[in-house]
């Protein structure tokens, strides 16, 4: 009696012979022109985002008021903010991306030609009309997008490989400066997307050359256009102290702060989504009234101005740590319970990425705590940063290069404590129960 053996897998993928091949060279010369026009794209994204920010929330009422913008000034905004980000999603086909309430995602695909319209108008509403999201989750969509959408008009047979490997490299352009380096941005898609092995050279390179030449678009349409760099960074960076017993043992307190914070946000977001599929387009009005009003008390009651709960918090970050000094630790709470309020609220039912409010937050959450015995600025700061970023995105590697690339030459020395902050509110984040409703159907 024999027995059959099993049916061999598909032979071994050898990088080597896929980069001497024709196709790959051929797939990098194209991801090299799509950076070109996929980064231009982008930056003019995120140029009408600041314009209409701009316009909307710093122009419209120093012209109307003498006394600058009332704290009832962002109310109307956000509930059209709500009202037209409720209507793309519901009526323009493709459900307008991925919903940030499940973490940052790349999976699934690039979205197809139908389904950008959609992803590039909610991104819009959400981001220029003031909801707590930042740009690099509609960026990557968007980027993917167009780079898919030039395969198939170049060749509709391509295979699925070649596509997979276009549309990350319009990802990486898309987002090439945004986080303050194209490296970073380039490892935040390939820590989401789950790319190792073989893939990982062979999708990496393609992507790092379209990320690398998106960088240089963006400098020099900010040198031509003058309308800015869009790359996250900080004004002043607190000086940075070599780690301490006293600075390790704070962040574990500051990595299971995190971790429990960012539970509390993710419980918020998960928590309405159910409402917000009962009537889409009056929920999610109802929620940027909610947010509205959440800026609206922070202005009332610490006389700060709204645009810091507001927003993806990418432009209000430099100033807020520059300034860290002229805040109370009573403000630095206020302003981090609106900020956790508006981001939760924003997570459930507008379309946006989770990077920055989770920067924002744990900055605020640094800050706070800078004035502990044993404690200091510079690694308070990268403490929090990492810790909310590893609970909100669960992507350790990311969380630990954000916290310390955004302090410059600083941040090596805070590393150690950046590192243990991360890793405790990454497994806390996995021990906490999964927040939300229990039923799948929810």
């Amino acid at each position: 009696m024999t027995i059959d053996a099993p049916p061999a897998g598909p032979p071994a993928m050898d990088p080597q012979t896929v980069i001497r091949s024709k196709r790959y060279l051929s797939a990098l010369l194209l991801a090299a022109l799509l950076g070109i026009p996929i980064s231009a794209i982008a930056y003019g994204f995120l140029a009408l985002v600041s314009a209409i920010q701009e316009y909307l929330f710093d122009d419209l009422p120093k012209d109307m008021f003498t006394g600058g913008a009332p704290a009832w000034w962002p109310v109307p905004w956000l509930v059209l903010c709500g009202l037209l980000t409720g209507l793309t999603i519901h009526y323009l086909p493709g459900n307008a991306g991925h919903s940030p309430a499940f973490g940052f995602k790349t999976g699934g695909g690039p979205p197809v030609d139908r389904e950008l319209p959609a992803i590039i108008l909610a991104a819009l509403t959400t981001l220029g009309l003031g909801a707590v999201l930042g740009p690099e989750a509609p960026l990557i969509a968007i980027g993917g997008g167009l780079a898919a959408l030039t395969v198939h008009l170049v060749k509709k047979d391509a295979p699925p490989m070649a596509l997979t490997i276009i549309a990350s490299a319009g990802s990486f352009a898309a987002i090439s400066t945004l986080l303050g380096s194209p490296v970073l941005g380039a490892f935040l898609i390939m820590e989401t997307a789950g790319i190792g092995g073989a893939t990982l050279s062979l999708v990496a390179l393609p992507g790092l050359l379209a990320s690398g030449i998106g960088a240089l678009v963006f400098v020099g349409l900010d040198n031509w256009t003058g309308l800015g760099s869009f790359s996250l960074a900080l004004t002043t960076v607190p000086p940075a102290v070599d780690p301490t017993v006293a600075t390790m043992a704070w962040a574990l307190a500051m990595g299971a702060a995190g971790a429990l914070l960012g539970w509390i946000i993710r419980w918020i977001g998960l928590s309405l989504r159910p409402i917000v599929h009962v009537n889409r387009v009056l929920v999610t009005a109802g929620l940027g009234l909610a947010i509205g009003l959440t800026a609206m008390v922070y202005q009332l009651i610490s006389d700060n101005s709204f645009t810091q709960v507001l927003f993806s918090g990418q432009d209000a970050l430099p100033e807020l740590v520059e300034d860290a000094a002229d805040y109370s630790v009573g403000v630095l709470i206020l302003l981090g319970v609106c900020k956790t309020l508006a981001y939760g609220f924003s997570l459930s039912a507008f379309r946006g990425g989770p990077v920055f409010p989770s920067m924002f937050i744990g900055a605020v959450m640094g800050i706070a705590a800078a004035g502990l015995p044993g404690m200091s600025l510079a690694p308070a700061i990268g403490m929090g940063i990492g810790a909310m970023c590893a609970a909100m995105l669960r992507l350790p590697l990311t969380a630990t290069l954000l916290a310390t690339l955004l302090l410059g030459a600083d941040g090596v020395k805070v590393t150690p404590q950046v590192v243990v902050a991360v890793a405790v509110a990454f497994v806390i984040t996995y021990v906490l129960p999964v927040p939300g409703p229990k039923d799948p159907e929810a």
